[in-house]
């Protein structure tokens, strides 16, 4: 067997991607396909075209090729949300990745996104942290409604796109249109999801009443909270308590 310094790196005709990129995008589809447990080093290795050393003298590990990937994927979210915003499009941070270079990156998030580790943790921190810039971006380019917590906006909005992700195969039985697909925008089942998605966004759910009334209540559960958290000054003797005090 050939050492690993003396794998090629070259690669088909055509394809400008170094190894490691190759690997990076084999892995991709690799962790969508089998999950974080079912990929190993070899069918990535198999699926670039390379040997498993390759993968592990690139990468050192499997989770070194897992934050790699996910690195990947954040930063191709950020590019074609930042240019989405510049063209008055709104905070979907799903869009982002139909039709761009990562054709897997919609199965990848929905297999990594259910795993409870640290690796995710940090990969939906960076996107909730990216989601808060689109949303500022958003506002400040007037696109979007400005907020009184910008932060828990950004997140729960980034939380439910990334929700519906995750629970995409009972959206496809429901509506019939795959999220994971890289061809969806293209697919005019795409607008049984993104219809009742933009009606939600722009026109609300609540009527105005019920909003207010809403409002009213979120706005005295957050007082209770920040009472609980303060302890509350001594209470100050009334008046029927103190009259009459020192000629006792």
């Amino acid at each position: 067997m050939c050492s690993v310094r003396n794998e090629p790196e070259a690669l088909s005709p055509g394809d400008d991607r170094t190894a490691k990129a190759r690997i990076r995008d084999a892995a991709i589809g690799c962790f969508a396909e089998h999950g974080i447990a079912g990929a190993t080093a070899r069918k990535v290795a198999t699926a670039a075209g390379v040997s498993p050393g390759l993968v592990i003298h690139h990468f050192g590990s499997m989770d070194g090729l897992r934050h790699a990937c996910d690195q990947h994927i954040a930063s191709i979210i950020r590019q074609e949300k930042q240019e989405a915003l510049a063209a008055g499009a709104g905070l979907d941070l799903l869009a982002a990745l139909r039709g761009s270079e990562a054709v897997a990156g919609m199965g990848y998030l929905a297999r990594v996104l259910a795993d409870d580790s640290p690796a995710v943790a940090t990969l939906v921190d960076d996107l909730v942290a990216d989601a808060e810039d689109y949303f500022q971006q958003g506002v400040e380019a007037g696109t979007l409604c400005p907020s009184a917590d910008p932060r828990g906006k950004a997140t729960v909005l980034a939380i439910w796109a990334l929700g519906a992700l995750v629970l995409h195969k009972h959206l496809q039985r429901i509506l019939g249109v795959d999220l994971t697909d890289p061809a969806v925008v293209t697919n005019p089942a795409i607008a049984s999801y993104m219809g009742p998605a933009y009606e939600i966004l722009t026109e609300g759910v609540f009527t105005d009443e019920v909003g207010a009334q809403m409002r009213e209540a979120i706005a005295a559960l957050a007082a209770t909270e920040t009472s609980e958290e303060t302890p509350a000054p001594p209470l100050k003797p009334m008046a029927s308590e103190t009259k009459g005090k020192g000629t006792r």
